[in-house]
């Protein structure tokens, strides 16, 4: 092949495929007491940040310039200037937060605290508990729509979706699920609610304003027993057209059309994945694989896993920033 033909085939591939969106991939690993820095254009471990005792969820601020930690075994939220990458402070909470959320005003999370089997509403700015919510027995999963108005919570021993206003804290309703559910996802538009069951397996939708099952999502592993399979994260892409949902021992990410509620494909990363997120530009996927201690890369463009990299003991929570 002549050299200048080559060259214009390299450059055509490059331009084809697109840079690489700058973007920091931040993974809570539980059994470190760290955070794990990822640089997301390189792939490369760039720094580990100690926190509390057993971190897990994990969320960015509004303005993404700092990172709140969950670190159950210390009953409160570490919190991390991105900059400096140290802890700068910590908010209160309930026994054994697991997971929240920052609610869209900027001001507030909403924090599942296991033991508790409350939520709690923590004011940034004061550092203090304003207000708590009555839930069912461990709490886990927390989602908040994106106008703000609802805020959910999965209890797993109770198998119940608890929905509250955000701005009045009243319990909205509750909702029979199937057991043992982890997390909860709003559609971009507010409208439906997703809901995962670990022991079961599956994904229950709903319609936030009826409250009425919609749809459920069931999940076929080929090789795999049907209780290998355990449904755990959920991220919502930006459009609301498609969802990805951890498969836990099942070592899998599934891909699902939120239309139809059919998965697309199934992508085989690292042992037990608990949590995914979406990278900014929406092109890559990262999954937390707590038993292997590393985080998988999903191209969705080619629709294929293309790497892995080790962040530590024990992967949990992932979120993607700048």
């Amino acid at each position: 092949m002549p050299l200048l033909t080559a060259i214009l085939l390299v450059v055509s591939v490059l331009i084809s495929v697109g840079p690489v969106a700058a973007e920091t991939v931040y993974v809570s690993n539980e059994q470190d007491n760290a955070v794990a820095v990822v640089d997301g254009a390189s792939m490369s471990l760039s720094a580990t940040i100690d926190v509390g005792r057993r971190p897990r969820g994990l969320a960015l601020s509004i303005d993404k310039k700092t990172l709140f930690v969950a670190v159950g075994d210390d009953n409160r939220i570490d919190v991390v200037d991105l900059a400096k990458r140290r802890v700068v402070g910590q908010l209160p909470s309930g026994a054994d937060p697991e997971f929240f959320v920052v609610h869209p005003d900027g001001k507030r999370l909403f924090v599942a605290n296991e033991n508790d089997n409350l939520v709690s509403v923590v004011e940034i700015a004061s550092a203090k508990v304003i207000g708590n919510v009555d839930v069912g027995v461990e709490p886990e999963g927390m989602a908040v729509s994106a106008d703000g108005r609802y805020v959910a919570c999965t209890s797993e021993t109770t198998s119940m979706l608890h929905l509250i206003d955000a701005g009045t804290l009243d319990l909205v309703d509750n909702l029979l699920v199937d057991t043992r559910p982890r997390a909860a996802a709003f559609s971009p538009d507010a409208k439906r609610l997703w809901v995962s069951s670990e022991i079961r397996g599956t994904v229950t939708v709903f319609d936030t304003l009826t409250r009425a099952e919609t749809g459920k999502v069931q999940f076929e592993v080929p090789g795999i027993r049907r209780e290998g399979v355990q449904a755990v994260g959920i991220e919502m892409s930006r459009d609301g057209g498609t969802a990805y949902v951890a498969l836990g021992p099942a070592n899998r990410i599934a891909e699902i059309d939120t239309a139809t509620l059919a998965v697309r494909r199934l992508y085989l990363v690292g042992q037990r994945p608990w949590h995914v997120a979406l990278a900014d530009d929406q092109r890559r996927l990262f999954s937390a694989n707590g038993n292997s201690g590393d985080i998988s890369v999903i191209d969705l463009e080619n629709e294929e896993v293309v790497s892995s990299l080790p962040v530590g003991r024990g992967p949990w929570g992932v979120v993607v920033g700048p």
